[in-house]
């Protein structure tokens, strides 16, 4: 049975909140941002991730190491407590969230070069029927 685990970090982006939601299955971490906008309070994140996780668009998944080790409580909470005082997201996280801006940048070019070539052919073909109007000897 493989593990999956999930991890938001809420911090503050000037001028708005973003949440950056992280999760790892199969050893693939993929990452998704959520921009709250005024500072969500803790109800308010947890309704969201209630009600709107199932809708959010996570990144490609990229490859991470998983570590599997027993850790003692108070360890655990002096990370917590680091976690929170460190603004910023986890490189791994940059790094799916960039390839996802990437594929969106180049899906969005792909589209926008077919309709200019879809343009330019429209308006090749009707230049052609003008010219061809003109030479019918009227």
């Amino acid at each position: 049975m493989d593990k999956v685990s999930s991890r938001l970090t809420v911090f503050f982006e000037n001028p708005y909140w973003v949440g950056i939601f992280e999760r790892i299955s199969e050893g693939q971490l993929s990452a998704c941002k959520v921009v709250f906008g005024a500072e969500p309070r803790d109800y308010e994140v947890y309704r969201f991730v209630l009600e709107k996780y199932d809708q959010l668009r996570f990144s490609p998944a990229i490859n991470v190491v998983v570590k599997e080790a027993k850790r003692n409580p108070k360890r655990m909470q002096r990370e917590a407590k680091k976690q929170i005082s460190n603004a910023g997201i986890g490189t791994k996280s940059q790094q799916a969230l960039k390839l996802q801006q990437e594929q969106r940048h180049a899906q969005q070019k792909n589209t926008n070069r077919q309709v200019h070539q879809a343009d330019q052919e429209l308006r090749f073909r009707l230049k052609q029927q003008k010219r061809k109007q003109k030479h019918k000897g009227r």
